[in-house]
């Protein structure tokens, strides 16, 4: 099975007007060697014989040059080379490959897409688009949570499937996921111009629908990226993962803005918030806390816990008795309030890092006794119709909070003292930078907010009060000793 390169022409014999091919006398140098400049290339091999035992000598021709067809027997002596021969199933599977390229003119199958046709049973014209894949994929993994798997199920359906579905899995090229990117960003200039039009009927053109911004986009690549990573590792689909030669613009994250005293005058004469993270300062956090107490709210508790100890939303409408030790002054996260759509569920947390104890204060402690107290008596009052959730914070009747309507309430609150608006979740923001504000150090802000490294916390909070900048500018200056005072000169 080496095959040989050979030529032949287009003469015909004078007399019986057929071709002679192969034995023309001009495709003859004198010597013996074939002719420069009469004929063509060919090559010819025989592959293994077919499953009814039928033999199957190939040919196939004409090339440019000898070096072209020899580049040609080459890659298919590369292919016959990787079945076992003593496996008649493979070696079968091998010449069937070899003899469809052969004869449509279609490239003769690399090793490893013959290894892969080998270990699938599949040829490569039958390889799922990657629409198909990305369907199976999906309905494939089961053991990630429901956020992450509606995330994804998000990404497919939107963007994926829409601009790249069409592609059979091993012709996706990094190209085509430039070019969906860019059509993205198209896309995001198209309702930018339409929102800012004077037309309303441009506007409506655009309602509701979002812009994918820089961070959408990094998370939809993840996706794709873990997707086709499981397609070369696990499935043996592609040899390669062309998402990762792509490389997007950095998704730099909103840094958090405290609400100075010019900032609050500036957004209630325009009604412009300077930053997506908004937070409170010191001051203004106490006036939230002050008039929801002193309302008598029955989720002062919750807010005030969220306030100092940095629980994120879930975690806070998650937290059960049984991890809140009192005696100890510390609660563990161990569970969290997650929402799908509107349908809520108690899961764990996302990662170990969440899952970890965190210290009570002893105001925090005082509060969450007197928040048990008045729980107690709402399940008096409640009798029979008492639900046994075991959860800090519930509802009059002992289930669970809907943690939409937990952030509602706060808007309401914020509203009524007369604060500007800022996310529930930026009571968290405003722990770490409270906290950094008091001089804790930056490692046992980052665990106590249960951080992945300190890095991020850092990076995320290391510039956000005044009066941090005016601490270390003092701090700095006190380090160089000076004989006298310092007096400008005249």
């Amino acid at each position: 099975m080496k095959g040989s390169t050979f030529k032949r022409c287009g003469c015909r014999d004078t007399t019986s007007g057929r071709r002679l091919g192969r034995s023309c006398p001009q495709l003859h140098r004198p010597g013996g060697g074939w002719s420069r400049s009469h004929g063509q290339w060919h090559w010819q091999i025989e592959v293994p014989a077919r499953a009814d035992g039928s033999r199957r000598p190939l040919r196939h021709g004409p090339y440019p040059s000898q070096s072209d067809a020899d580049a040609v027997l080459d890659r298919i002596r590369a292919a016959l080379a990787v079945p076992d021969p003593t496996d008649p199933h493979a070696t079968v599977k091998t010449g069937d490959l070899i003899e469809t390229a052969a004869k449509t003119g279609a490239p003769i199958p690399t090793p490893d897409q013959i290894r892969r046709a080998l270990h699938l049973d599949i040829t490569p014209t039958e390889l799922p688009t990657l629409g198909e894949y990305l369907t199976d994929w999906l309905a494939g993994r089961k053991n990630i949570k429901q956020g992450t798997l509606r995330s994804y199920e998000g990404h497919v359906r939107l963007y994926l499937i829409p601009y790249l579905g069409h592609l059979r899995i091993d012709r996706l090229r990094p190209g085509h996921i430039d070019a969906m990117y860019d059509a993205i960003d198209e896309r995001n200039a198209t309702i930018g111009t339409l929102r800012a039009s004077r037309d309303q009927a441009k506007r409506d053109q655009v309602k509701r629908q979002r812009i994918v911004g820089p961070a959408t986009q990094h998370r939809i690549h993840a996706t794709l990226r873990k997707a086709l990573n499981d397609a070369m590792r696990r499935h043996r689909l592609i040899d390669t993962n062309p998402a990762v030669m792509v490389e997007l613009p950095p998704a730099r994250p909103p840094k958090p803005t405290i609400w100075t005293d010019q900032r609050v005058k500036t957004w209630r004469d325009t009604g412009k918030i300077p930053s997506p993270v908004m937070i409170w300062t010191p001051e203004q956090t106490g006036r939230f806390l002050d008039h929801t107490h002193d309302a008598g709210d029955r989720l002062y508790a919750l807010y005030h816990l969220v306030t100092f100890t940095g629980l994120r939303r879930g975690e806070a409408c998650g937290l059960h008795w049984d991890n809140v030790d009192l005696d100890a002054a510390t609660l563990t996260v161990r569970w969290q309030l997650v929402q799908h759509g509107w349908v809520t569920a108690i899961d764990t947390p996302k990662t170990t890092d969440s899952e970890a104890a965190v210290a009570l204060d002893a105001e925090t402690m005082a509060v969450l006794r007197a928040h048990r107290a008045r729980q107690h008596r709402e399940r008096l009052a409640a009798g029979a119709a008492w639900i046994k959730t075991g959860l800090v914070f519930t509802n009059p009747t002992g289930g669970q909070l809907h943690p939409a309507d937990v952030t509602d309430h706060f808007h309401h609150l914020a509203t009524q003292a007369g604060l500007p608006p800022i996310r529930l979740h930026d009571l968290r923001h405003g722990a770490a930078t409270m906290g950094l504000a008091a001089g804790v150090q930056m490692k046992v802000i980052s665990n106590r907010l249960r951080h992945s490294s300190p890095h991020f916390t850092a990076k995320f909070y290391g510039d956000v009060l005044p009066e941090l900048s005016h601490a270390a500018a003092e701090a700095t200056a006190s380090v160089v000793p000076r004989q006298r005072g310092v007096t400008w000169p005249t």
